[in-house]
C-alpha cells in the first residue's frame, strides 16, 4: 500500500510527488506527464507567466526552469515568454529527476477502503493508498457556453481540445472569448491562413502591460513589487500568501477568485491580434444551430439588438469551471461525502485536505479556497509543500506506528524511463 497516490502528472502532481519523495513517503504518480501542455496546446503557443514564475517545485530547488535552460543553451529571461513546447520538455526533465515512480496510465475511478483508498487504473488494476491527491489539471472542467453544448464536436470545440490547429487552415472559424487563450488561438489561426473572427462579450479587450524591468530603483519596486502573478501589491498577495487568502470570508474569496486576473491578452500577442484579426466586441451568443457547411450563431449586444453570424467552426476559449459535480472519477460514495461551498466548489482545509480524510485536492479545484495563484503554475510551489505536510500529518494521526519508507528503497519508473542530472 502506498502512502500517497497522486492522480495527475502536470506541474502540481509532479511537484507534490517530488516533495513526498523527499519526505520519505512511498509515492506513485498516475497520468500522462505534462499532458495538457503536450497534447492540448498547439505549437507556437507561449506561457503567459514569467520564466522565473514557471518553476515546478522540489524541496531543494534543484530542478528549476533556469537550470533546464542553461543545460541546453536555451534562454529564460525576465519579460521573455517561454514556448509551451519548451515548458513541456522541462516538465518531463523534472519528472525524470525529481519523481521516483511515474505510471502513465490514466485513473478510471477512486473508491474508499477502511484504511484509505482504492485507485482503479484504465486497465482495471487496483492500487491501494492511505492518501490520494487529485491534481487533475483543467481539462475535466472545460466550460462551453450553454447555447453551443448540444452541437457536434465537428462544429464546436473548446480551445483546450487542440494540440494542432492545422485542420482549420483555409476555413472560417469563430473564436469566442477575450482572454489569452482566445486571442493567441486567433493569432495562430490567422497566421496559418484561417479566416478568423473573435467574438467578445465585453465592450473592449484588455491587455497586460509589459512587465517592469527586473532591476529598478527601490522606490519603484516598493510601490509595485514583482510577483508570480504580475506586479503590484494586490497580485503579490494573491501569489505569495495563499494561506492568508484562505482566511478571508468565503464571499470575498468567491468574488476574488471569480473576478481577479480576469480575461486579458499578453502584451506580446497584442500586435498580432490588432493588426490582423477581426474582433467583434460587446456581443454574446444566445442561440446556435447547424446548417450546411457549418453553423449559424445568433448574438445580442447589451441592448438586446440581434446579429447573426455564419461560420464553419466555433472554438470556445471560455475557460474552466472546477466544481465538484465534474469530479466524475470519484465513486458515488466518496462524491456524497465531499462537502462543497454554496457555489459548488469543494471545501478545502488549510493543508488542501478535503472533507474526506486522506483525500487531498490541488490546482484549479482549490482556487476558491486559496486564491488565483491556484490557476497558474506558480501556485504549485505553495501547494506541494503545504499538501505534503498535510499528508504526513494525516499518516501520523491515522497510523502512528507506521514506518515510512525511504526514496532509495522504492521501485522503478514505469513508462517514463531514464534519470538525468
Amino acid at each position: 500500500m502506498y502512502d500517497l497516490l497522486v492522480v495527475g502528472a502536470g506541474p502540481y502532481g509532479l511537484s507534490i510527488a517530488a516533495h513526498a519523495a523527499a519526505a520519505g513517503l512511498s509515492v506513485r504518480v498516475l497520468g500522462r506527464p505534462m499532458a495538457s501542455w503536450r497534447d492540448h496546446m498547439p505549437s507556437g503557443m507561449y506561457l503567459k507567466s514569467e520564466p522565473w514564475a514557471s518553476n515546478l517545485c522540489d524541496p531543494e530547488g534543484r530542478w528549476r526552469l533556469e537550470r533546464f535552460c542553461a543545460d541546453r543553451g536555451l534562454t529564460a529571461r525576465h519579460a521573455g515568454p517561454i514556448p509551451v513546447r519548451m515548458f513541456a520538455a522541462y516538465g518531463l526533465w523534472f519528472a525524470c529527476n525529481a519523481v521516483p515512480e511515474l505510471d502513465e496510465r490514466m485513473v478510471k475511478r477512486v473508491t474508499s477502503r477502511p484504511d484509505g483508498f482504492h485507485v482503479v487504473t484504465e486497465d482495471e488494476e487496483v492500487l491501494d493508498a492511505r492518501t490520494v491527491a487529485l491534481a487533475i489539471g483543467v481539462t475535466p472542467f472545460v466550460e462551453v457556453p450553454s447555447p453551443l453544448r448540444a452541437l457536434q464536436p465537428a462544429l464546436v470545440s473548446h480551445s483546450s481540445h487542440h494540440g494542432d490547429l492545422g485542420r482549420f487552415r483555409d476555413k472560417a472559424v469563430t473564436v469566442i472569448g477575450g482572454g489569452q487563450a482566445a486571442l493567441e488561438t486567433a493569432a495562430l489561426l490567422t497566421e496559418q491562413g484561417t479566416k478568423v473572427k473573435v467574438l467578445v462579450r465585453a465592450d473592449r479587450l484588455r491587455w497586460n502591460d509589459v512587465p517592469p524591468p527586473w532591476r529598478r530603483p527601490w522606490w519603484q519596486a516598493a510601490r509595485s513589487p514583482h510577483s508570480g502573478l504580475g506586479s503590484g501589491w494586490r497580485n503579490w498577495f494573491y501569489a505569495e500568501c495563499p494561506g492568508l487568502f484562505r482566511r478571508l470570508p468565503e464571499s470575498t474569496r468567491d468574488r476574488v477568485a471569480a473576478g481577479a486576473l480576469g480575461p486579458a491578452g499578453a502584451w506580446w500577442v497584442r500586435n498580432r491580434v490588432e493588426s490582423a484579426v477581426d474582433v467583434v466586441l460587446g456581443r454574446e451568443v444566445v442561440a446556435a444551430r447547424a446548417m450546411p457547411g457549418g453553423l449559424r450563431l445568433r448574438t445580442v449586444d447589451r441592448s438586446g439588438n440581434p446579429l447573426c453570424l455564419e461560420t464553419e467552426h466555433v472554438i470556445a476559449a471560455t475557460g474552466f469551471r472546477a466544481t465538484t459535480d465534474r469530479l466524475t472519477l470519484l465513486s458515488a460514495e466518496l462524491h456524497g461525502r465531499l462537502m462543497t461551498t454554496a457555489s459548488g466548489h469543494p471545501v478545502v482545509g488549510r493543508d488542501f485536505e478535503s472533507s474526506i480524510p486522506g483525500l487531498f485536492l490541488a490546482g484549479l479545484l482549490t482556487a476558491r479556497a486559496f486564491g488565483p495563484a491556484m490557476r497558474f503554475v506558480h501556485g504549485a510551489t505553495y501547494t506541494a509543500a503545504t499538501l505534503v505536510q498535510g499528508v504526513r500529518r494525516h499518516l501520523r494521526t491515522a497510523t502512528p506506528a507506521m514506518t515510512l519508507t525511504t526514496p532509495a528503497a522504492r521501485g522503478h519508473v514505469r513508462a517514463l524511463s531514464g534519470r538525468h542530472s
